[in-house]
């Protein structure tokens, strides 16, 4: 996982007030919770005391109780009472604080800042664009065993729809791939299909084509994607990392196709449903790659359709030697 990051973990409705719920994430184990006024914690799933899975406990109005001896922590990990030395005890607590981490919302989406403290920024990749008046959103997940880069590589492949989406998308007629024509900036990756039919010509390269307005994906470090497919429907999916074999892959269907929000609720209702039926022909391939997770040197041979692909490990990369350079 590359570090200093915010990663789109979970959507917020999974988490309602006065609720606690336990997550693997990162290959870590966490305890997420939700005061009565909406204020959000997480630290990991492991009272300091005897280890005993905190997300078994309560919230104490306040505070976050272990389920075993009632010890309570607030949202930042930092021990408030222990019932077993009483409130008029003066000793320090502070040896019993458990591990938390920052988490934030917006757009009804859970992020979680995978990192170093005081490297904590507010840099949480989201598309404003998307949303918008009478704009309605559905949402659906699945858990693929596959690690969190050939899930984000999937949606950035240009070439296997024609292939793998045959039954859906035609019967493998848009081989032949121009380009594709890849724009990055350092943490959001551009880019778009321009597939034809092959009857012999020259495929054009990636200087001799540009990247439709109308149509395109859009990647944002760490983990977050969209496919535009108009002004007036899209797709978002997010990545959830569980470990270094498993990957929560959590999709939106975007519509605002009419002027009425409700009616655009029923077309997102219904095209998730399309969108997972999509992405499960894709998850049946992914998950049956080697190695689990991908790599710039891992020994693939790639095509010059795979240039968004090489990008995305390219931009990886480069963030693994910063990280390892400290």
């Amino acid at each position: 996982m590359i570090i200093n990051q915010w990663y789109a973990i979970m959507p917020s409705k999974q988490l309602r007030k006065k609720q606690i719920v336990a997550v693997r994430r990162l290959n870590l184990d966490l305890v997420l919770f939700r005061y009565a006024s909406g204020v959000l914690g997480c630290v990991i799933d492991k009272c300091t005391h005897r280890g005993a899975a905190l997300s078994q406990g309560r919230l104490n109005v306040d505070c976050l109780q272990c389920p075993f001896h009632g010890i309570e922590f607030d949202t930042e990990g930092k021990c408030r009472f222990v019932p077993s030395i009483g409130i008029s005890s003066k000793e320090d607590l502070s040896r019993y604080n458990v591990k938390s981490y920052p988490v934030r919302e917006i757009h009804g989406i859970i992020y979680f800042w995978y990192g170093d403290d005081d490297k904590v920024n507010e840099d949480i990749p989201f598309f404003a664009p998307l949303e918008g008046k009478n704009a309605a959103y559905s949402e659906i997940s699945d858990k693929w065993n596959a690690h969190y880069t050939r899930c984000i590589e999937d949606h950035l492949d240009v070439m296997h729809r024609p292939f793998v989406h045959h039954e859906k998308f035609g019967r493998g007629s848009r081989k032949l791939v121009n380009g594709p024509k890849v724009e990055f900036d350092g943490k959001t990756l551009r880019t778009s299909a321009d597939n034809e039919i092959d009857i012999g010509q020259r495929p054009k390269t990636a200087q001799e084509i540009t990247i439709s307005d109308t149509n395109y994906l859009v990647f944002k470090f760490p983990n977050i994607w969209t496919y535009h497919m108009s002004d007036r429907t899209w797709i978002l999916t997010f990545f959830a990392p569980v470990d270094d074999e498993n990957t929560v892959v959590y999709m939106r269907y975007y519509s605002k196709a009419v002027p009425v929000q409700f009616i655009n609720q029923i077309i997102a209702f219904f095209g998730k449903f399309r969108n997972r039926s999509v992405d499960r022909t894709d998850k049946r391939i992914v998950t049956s790659q080697k190695p689990k997770a991908s790599s710039l040197d891992g020994g693939e041979i790639l095509l010059d359709g795979d240039a968004p692909i090489l990008a995305y490990r390219k931009a990886r990369a480069a963030m693994e030697e910063q990280q390892k350079a400290g």
